[in-house]
């Protein structure tokens, strides 16, 4: 299969001028000790739509004929994908219609409908949605516009790559979150063109990882099963296109926890201000799993920032329980008054902020009460003091 080379890649580039944003990148020197030398991030989630796709979306819908442009275009998304389309055929005048899976989130749904596509709601996964969407366009003879497996797609992808290399013209390393495979395999199609010798690693959620088995096997293989919070990169299989690219030019593929990736989207909050969805964040998530992995000048991808803001409280708790800064704790006091005091009086001179209390006196042991406490910490090393402080007080902890 013929790859997409940097001349394409360069006309997407003129072409998207004026319609993208030349996105910021951002060096996170808190992240510079991990890895021993600059890391930077690529902040893709500051786009328009915000995420890459609208690169890729707009590409291949310009690309149309008028004839198929009349015939309107029809998309399967759980949300980045049909809010790039959205906006796209709306710049270019198509109509389209996106089909996401019932159980979409809703600022997504809203953000598509927004950009003017009629939206339908189908399927609990996103294979019957996909399903539902290329049968739509059998019966009206609007075309399917593939979320990552069409050259026109990788090209305008490969735009992220060209802008890196202007941007960190010195970067050893890239890593790029992978779903379906476009974004990595037109990033590689860029770097690997202009600097063969920068590595490129794609990052896939531990429990969605279709490419490890599909490399493996030479040829895409399909998840039986898929489970993470990043939605965005929960791909079962990659596409033959897709696959080809990065099977030929991807230097590696790298799996995260869902630990790893709650933690980086935290760490994304709280030291670089920047909010971030979990499969946006996988790129960073890589960089704290595998310390020391990778060559530095190293980019990291912030490839989406589309999350809802009741999972992104979800994803922070997650993060912080993940980082050591929640404890739960469970005490045996004396039961008598002013124990409780004495306990939380203890707790707030380690420095420990109270998050709930329990008081039960259904206890093993007569003359004493049980005592549940969910604080919050400033990581592992202060938790143990705060046990360590707590026992010493001859309070026994269960």
């Amino acid at each position: 299969m013929e790859l997409v080379s940097l001349e394409r890649i360069r006309e997407a580039r003129e072409l998207l001028e004026g319609i993208t944003r030349v996105t910021p990148m951002e060096h996170a020197r808190d992240l510079r000790r991990l890895h021993g030398g600059p890391v930077y991030l690529k902040c893709e989630n500051l786009q328009r739509t915000g995420s890459f796709k609208i690169r890729g979306a707009y590409t291949r819908i310009h690309g149309l004929s008028e004839e198929e442009r009349a015939r309107g275009v029809v998309a399967a998304s759980a949300g980045n994908h049909a809010q790039g389309v959205a906006l796209a055929s709306s710049l270019l005048g198509t109509k389209a219609t996106v089909f996401m899976p019932l159980r979409a989130p809703l600022p997504k749904l809203a953000a598509t409908r927004g950009y003017g596509a009629d939206v339908h709601l189908h399927g609990a996964v996103l294979e019957e949605t996909l399903a539902e969407a290329i049968s739509f366009g059998d019966r009206t003879g609007a075309v399917f516009i593939h979320p990552f497996d069409h050259p026109d797609i990788i090209a305008g992808q490969g735009t992220v790559g060209l802008e890196i290399l202007d941007q960190v013209p010195g970067a050893r390393t890239v890593l790029v979150a992978a779903g379906g495979g476009g974004l990595v395999g037109g990033v590689a199609s860029a770097v690997k063109a202009v600097k063969p010798d920068v590595r490129i690693v794609g990052v896939q959620a531990e429990e969605a990882a279709a490419f490890p088995p599909s490399l493996a096997a030479g040829a895409p293989v399909r998840l039986r099963q898929l489970s993470t919070m990043a939605d965005g990169i929960a791909v079962g299989e990659p596409g033959p296109v897709s696959y080809a690219h990065v099977s030929s030019l991807v230097d590696d593929i790298v799996t995260v926890s869902e630990e790893s990736l709650s933690r980086a989207v935290l760490l994304c909050l709280e030291r670089r201000k920047l909010v971030v969805e979990p499969a946006g964040a996988a790129a960073v998530a890589a960089l704290l799993q595998h310390p020391g992995a990778f060559e530095p000048p190293v980019v990291a991808i912030l490839s989406g920032g589309n999350v809802d803001p009741v999972l992104l409280v979800q994803i922070v708790q997650h993060g912080m329980t993940a980082a050591g800064r929640y404890l739960k704790l469970h005490l045996r006091v004396p039961d008598r008054p002013g124990s409780l005091v004495a306990v939380l009086s203890c707790v707030s001179e380690l420095g420990a902020n109270v998050l709930d209390v329990e008081h039960s006196r259904i206890s093993g042991s007569l003359g004493e009460v049980d005592v549940s406490l969910a604080l919050e910490t400033r990581g592992p090393e202060h938790c143990e003091d705060v046990v360590a402080a707590l026992e010493h007080a001859g309070y026994t902890v269960v």
